[in-house]
């Protein structure tokens, strides 16, 4: 017997059940933020998969949607979302939906686990509105490591030693070909430790989001989807 989930334990496999309903309860959610016209920034992750379904499936008219990496523009355009290059959209984007690996309780996050941080932050500084979507799993009461990172090439030992300890993943390079590690710290006071990862040279971008980049999250657990507000207002 080939299935993976035939060995586990009855509960790790309801729990993982319960995780992927929620998933899909926050991205349900999330679409019904969406309406026609919009320009929208689309994530990368297992949270995002179930959102693409739910975009398609209501034959919004006259979308624009740019993706921050490959794979969520190859999962969109195949199910007809007609994704195009963020610089040809023009202007801001006007929302931008999202997973993330860890939210906590003031709306900062931890973003990268797919190793896409970069085009991430990009898309989100550029929507209006940004909105995060989670399970229950993914709220933290502190932030913790590892906080992804997106380093350069060049001097990559000097900028991992900078930042001891950190360092690289065995992984392919991130969509815009650098190198993908992570901070292995601890994380304190996430504005703290933003700065100073902002400031090593060599550091193309790190995976904390601050709350000013937020404009909602919605973390959907077994009663519901519960909606928190950050700091960048919608509109």
């Amino acid at each position: 017997m080939n299935d993976q989930h035939a060995m586990d334990p009855p509960a790790t496999i309801q729990q993982h059940a319960a995780i992927e309903a929620q998933k899909r309860a926050a991205a349900k959610a999330a679409s019904e933020l969406v309406a026609d016209g919009m320009y929208v920034g689309l994530g990368t992750g297992s949270t995002v998969a179930y959102l693409l379904p739910e975009l398609a499936q209501r034959s919004l008219r006259d979308m624009r949607y740019a993706a921050t990496s490959p794979a969520t523009a190859h999962a969109a355009t195949s199910l007809g979302l007609p994704v195009e290059d963020l610089d040809d959209m023009g202007g801001a984007l006007d929302i931008a939906i999202d997973g993330a690996d860890q939210v906590d309780p003031d709306c900062w996050l931890i973003k990268g686990g797919g190793a896409a941080h970069t085009r991430e932050k990009v898309i989100a500084t550029a929507a209006r509105r940004f909105v995060v979507i989670a399970s229950s799993d993914k709220s933290v009461a502190a932030l913790s490591a590892p906080v992804p990172l997106e380093i350069l090439r060049f001097g990559a030992a000097w900028t991992l030693a900078a930042l001891a300890p950190a360092k690289l993943r065995d992984c392919p390079p991130s969509p815009d070909g650098n190198l993908i590690g992570d901070y292995l710290g601890a994380i304190g006071e996430p504005p703290i430790l933003s700065a100073r990862l902002s400031e090593t040279a060599g550091v193309v971008e790190h995976g904390l989001f601050g709350p000013e980049l937020v404009s909602d999250v919605l973390i959907a657990g077994p009663n519901g989807v519960d909606h928190r507000r950050g700091a960048k207002a919608p509109p």
